[in-house]
């Protein structure tokens, strides 16, 4: 499986120059924020950073010494590092890392150091730069997406291992948004076709491999397992993927791991991965629990007037409650009243049992009923953009459910969980979810539970921050799948 510089297939390094963009993008958003915040903030006439054992220092360069350390925080969380740009919440976590380390850098030097430095760069221009940095990550990523959807700026990969196990990464792959993988097929032992799919195909036995990547044009290559490949061959394809400059990617047996929860850990020359358990208590489960109290309160005070709206858009079409409870299971399914704003004829609940028989779905744990005829016309506008589900601040804010978290479901569906579906049980359920901005009502029970679990398995605040976010988009930009 020898190469030559000839037969290397010409590689495009997109993701270095993505992430040259975002360095200069990042200078600019810190450039920015310092020169506003000098220009509005900076204090006194006479705008000089005094300390007792240094010399006084004029504020603009005290500000372009912040900016350099900044711009190096960023450097040194890798915030910019081509394995987590343009996917996936890590990049926002290590800038707000990078940006919380140069806060606490900032509070104590001042503090040894006794140097007068005003608070407001604390208190102002730091937070709204990290909210910024964020920002521009984001919209980054949505041009991003947008050069992907043409087929620019993908990895053209193809999937080595035993079939089932490709099959599995390669239908993951094709249902998760902005993986930037272009999946060209798979490549089995023999090469041979056991079970045809026609969304996968097979290229190639493993013998074929080096072939394949210089005839597809391959810039990584992901081994869904090894068991089939003496060490011996594994270390032989090895060095033919760096003779090609292809990146080699090894998926664990145990899927659906956040990047956070695998550790390398290296025993006698075994490169060994442990993962970690999630935890959501002591002090992480205060800290999600004052986030919905205060982010609940807030809303629902900014949110009265919508309230009165919908009330308003409900009567308008005939008498009838303005709210609709009912019981869902939340966690460590303990029941509760979920309460929404009533979309539906009154008595609705009468008719559920006989449309889901009708459509052939009383069997899934996921009740929706294709155009259902129980939704009243401001019904629809009001699902369509989720107003109906507003009440539910009030859920939050009492402690029944979170912000974000596993949607609640009925007593009837939670009794068809197969035992893996009862772990959507471990964590409060919440108003929106990893499923709901994935692809709200256009997704089957079977990629719902994987998402819901997937959340469960690799909870962080900064994903929770990330789909609240996604969840505003969809709203305003529900699409065709919110019903």
């Amino acid at each position: 499986m020898s190469s030559s510089d000839s037969s290397r297939p010409s590689r495009i390094p997109w993701t270095r120059r993505y992430a040259a963009l975002l360095l200069l993008s990042d200078l600019a958003v810190i450039a920015a924020v310092l020169v506003v915040y000098d220009v509005l903030w900076a204090p006194g006439d006479e705008r000089l950073i005094e300390w007792p054992t240094g010399p006084e220092i004029p504020y603009w360069a005290g500000l372009i010494v912040i900016g350099a350390v900044w711009w190096l925080c960023l450097e040194i969380f890798d915030s910019r590092d081509e394995r987590v740009v343009g996917h996936g919440v890590a990049e926002y976590q290590r800038v707000a890392r990078a940006s919380g380390t140069l806060f606490a850098t900032i509070i104590a030097i001042a503090f040894f150091l006794r140097i007068d430095l005003a608070r407001s760069i604390l208190i102002v221009a730091i937070p709204v730069g990290a909210i910024l940095l964020m920002f521009s990550r984001w919209v980054w990523r949505r041009w991003l997406r947008r050069q992907q959807a043409q087929g620019d700026f993908v990895h053209r990969v193809v999937v080595v291992g035993e079939q089932r196990k490709a099959e599995h990464i390669v239908r993951t792959v094709h249902g998760t948004e902005g993986t930037g993988l272009l999946i060209k097929g798979i490549v089995t032992e023999r090469g041979d076709d056991i079970d045809p799919d026609d969304d996968i195909e097979v290229l190639g036995s493993y013998d074929e491999l080096g072939k394949i990547i210089d005839a597809e044009r391959i810039d990584s290559v992901i081994f869904a397992s090894a068991d089939d490949l003496p060490p011996a061959e594994m270390r032989r394809l090895g060095w033919a993927m760096a003779d090609r400059d292809v990146d080699v990617i090894v998926a664990p047996a145990m899927t659906e791991i956040a990047g956070p929860r695998i550790h390398s850990r290296p025993v006698a020359g075994l490169p060994l991965v442990q993962i970690s358990y999630p935890r959501l208590d002591g002090g992480r489960r205060v800290a999600k629990r004052t986030f919905d109290i205060i982010g609940s309160g807030l809303l629902l005070i900014l949110l009265s007037p919508v309230f009165l709206g919908v009330m308003i858009a409900i009567r308008s079409e005939g008498r009838g409650p303005f709210f609709y409870q009912q019981e869902r299971v939340g966690r460590r399914g303990r029941l509760f009243g979920m309460i929404k704003f009533r979309s539906m004829i009154v008595n609705a609940d009468d008719q559920l049992a006989s449309l889901l028989d009708a459509q052939g779905t009383s069997d899934k744990p996921l009740h929706k009923v294709t155009d259902d005829p129980r939704i009243t016309k401001v019904g629809r506008i009001l699902r369509r953009y989720s107003l109906d589900e507003l009440p539910q601040l009030v859920n939050v804010f009492k402690g029944d459910m979170s912000l974000v978290g596993p949607r609640p479901q009925r007593p009837a569906e939670v009794a068809l969980y197969d035992d893996d579906a009862k772990r959507r049980l471990l964590v409060k359920p919440g108003m929106s979810g990893l499923w709901q901005v994935s692809g709200r009502s256009s997704l089957d029970w079977e990629d719902a539970l994987r998402l819901d679990l997937y959340y469960v398995e690799n909870w962080s605040f900064t994903q929770d921050i990330v789909i609240l976010f996604r969840t505003v988009r969809a709203v305003v930009d529900p699409g065709d799948t919110a019903h």
